[in-house]
């Protein structure tokens, strides 16, 4: 999910990355948007980069852009890709991007690399490969399991914005307004934001686009030495995906899009869903919680009672933050940062219903604010990834359009009206790219791709950050015979990653081999 939420990162992070962080976030027909791409030639082939080989070696420990941490085990390996800085110019300036593999166990039945993009934008998938390796197991049977940093992202020229005491000031600060200096406030905010990012990185900002990014994967999928792209893509790596779809529509092999971001709609209805979506999670969340825990649980027995408690904390926040034992303060932008966070997996239920009675009942910010920490790539040391930088900088270039403040206000009473809890957050999230230096490349993603081979598009009922009207939508834009629907009946961002044993089954068939299950699966 591409939502830019100004001042706290983006809910659009897929829960993957999450996971790992609490371990140690366009409208109408695309054809009538925008000009029709003719599928590219390989670009290494054009270049001579496509016959580059790989220096593979021992992995060093993940670097503070990439989220810190311990050096993965021995038997991965890295490697740095070289790629144009401009696609348009093959044969200028490179850029480095980093790679990360773990060898097919079978060597004997070895179908070739199956690349991951764990969305955001800005997840660093050299981190976050290695930390979910146990997930993909079976696949890594059959395939080296590759990821990578795409372009702006962490070691792969990542782009550099803020630094970590601005990040600080920048995700606790006012991001729903009500008064005219508020709003200044957060226009000044959004302003050293986006000056920060053009003085530190202005060369790479119009090349951290989407498709971009896509043709760095087929240099990848010709440089592996792949006939075909085999890819499993999440949240926003869906729309990347879809992107490479269309571009490479003959050079499609087996691909897994799960949880998908609707390519037809603009930020401002992708937004709207998205609030949409994290209402419905919370009112999953609230009903398992006056089940399971009765008058203990916070939330009461849910439904309207239940949201009016969360907003009306909130609200107190805006005006008291919360103590924590770390020094800083539970601001209402970092508690709604938090309570979002929870919402992306059933597995963090429990840290939500803890976090808001500690709140609630306790007067104490801690639980909400690490779980907001994790949403936004900071650590305990107080060090940020360029998770935020990232995410802000592809999604700007990718989308042409720049809301102003009078469009949010006009939009206000429509998203509050979905989400009283986050309607406010999501809709002034929309100005994120206001002042962007450079501009948006399209008005929505294409994605196209008439010839492709067969791509499962994996929903999940319950998704918070990818309503799971954007699969049906994903399969409708690739095309009849090449959008094949699969729905999990469930909650949580990142269906494959629950482990429901139905969905393995399907997506490991796919995957391993070639079985393509019937359109409209369902499981769950």
């Amino acid at each position: 999910m591409h939502t830019v939420v100004r001042g706290a990162g983006a809910f659009g992070l897929t829960v993957l990355l999450l996971a790992t962080a609490t371990a140690c976030r366009n409208g109408g027909s695309s054809a009538a948007e925008a000009a029709p791409t003719t599928p590219a030639a390989d670009s290494g082939a054009a270049t001579g980069l496509g016959a580059q080989q790989l220096d593979w070696h021992a992995c060093a420990a993940p670097t503070s852009a990439q989220g810190n941490g311990t050096a993965p085990a021995a038997d991965w390996q890295c490697a740095t890709l070289k790629a144009p800085l401009d696609h348009g110019k093959p044969h200028g300036p490179t850029i480095g991007l980093a790679l990360i593999r773990s060898r097919a166990t079978d060597e004997q039945h070895r179908i070739g690399s199956l690349l991951f993009n764990f969305g955001g934008p800005g997840a660093s998938g050299v981190a976050t490969l290695p930390a979910l390796a146990p997930t993909y197991a079976n696949l890594n049977s059959r395939y080296d399991l590759v990821s990578f940093d795409p372009r702006g992202v962490g070691a792969s020229a990542g782009v550099k914005c803020l630094d970590d005491q601005a990040m600080d000031a920048a995700t606790a600060a006012d991001g729903t307004p009500d008064t005219p200096d508020a709003v200044k406030a957060l226009d000044d905010s959004n302003a050293r934001f986006v000056t920060a990012c053009e003085h530190n990185s202005g060369t790479v900002l119009p090349y951290v686009d989407t498709e971009s990014a896509a043709r760095d994967m087929d240099l990848m999928r010709q440089v592996l030495g792949d006939r075909e792209l085999s890819y499993f893509g999440i949240s926003y790596g869906t729309q990347l995906g879809g992107v490479y779809a269309h571009l490479f529509p003959q050079q499609v092999g087996r691909m897994v899009l799960d949880s998908v971001v609707d390519p037809t709609k603009d930020p401002q209805q992708a937004a709207l869903g998205q609030a949409q979506g994290f209402q419905l999670a919370l009112g999953d969340f609230m009903k398992a919680c006056a089940a399971q825990a009765g008058a203990a649980c916070p939330t009461g027995a849910g439904g309207d009672e239940g949201t009016a408690k969360v907003a009306a904390l909130v609200q107190r926040l805006a005006q008291s933050p919360l103590p924590t034992r770390r020094g800083r303060q539970l601001t209402e932008n970092l508690a709604v940062t938090g309570i979002a966070a929870a919402l992306y997996s059933q597995e963090t239920w429990p840290a939500l219903a803890a976090g808001l009675t500690e709140a609630m009942e306790q007067g104490a910010g801690d639980t909400l604010l690490e779980l907001a920490d994790a949403l936004n790539g900071r650590d305990a040391q107080g060090h940020y990834t360029n998770l935020n930088a990232a995410n802000r900088a592809i999604n700007c270039v990718d989308a042409r359009q720049r809301y102003s403040d009078q469009d949010v206000e006009q939009q206000l009473p429509q998203f509050r009206a979905v989400s009283p809890v986050f309607g406010s957050y999501t809709a002034w999230g929309l100005t994120g790219c206001t002042g962007w230096p450079v501009p948006g490349k399209t008005a929505h993603p294409e994605v196209a791709a008439p010839g492709a081979a067969p791509i499962l598009v994996v929903g999940t009922t319950g998704d918070p950050a990818t309503p799971l009207e954007g699969a049906h939508t994903m399969a409708q834009q690739l095309g009849a015979g090449v959008g094949i629907t699969v729905t999990l009946r469930g909650e949580g961002h990142g269906g494959y990653n629950t482990g429901n044993p139905c969905l393995r089954q399907t997506v490991d068939a796919y995957l391993l081999d070639g079985t393509v299950p019937a359109d409209g699966t369902t499981c769950g």
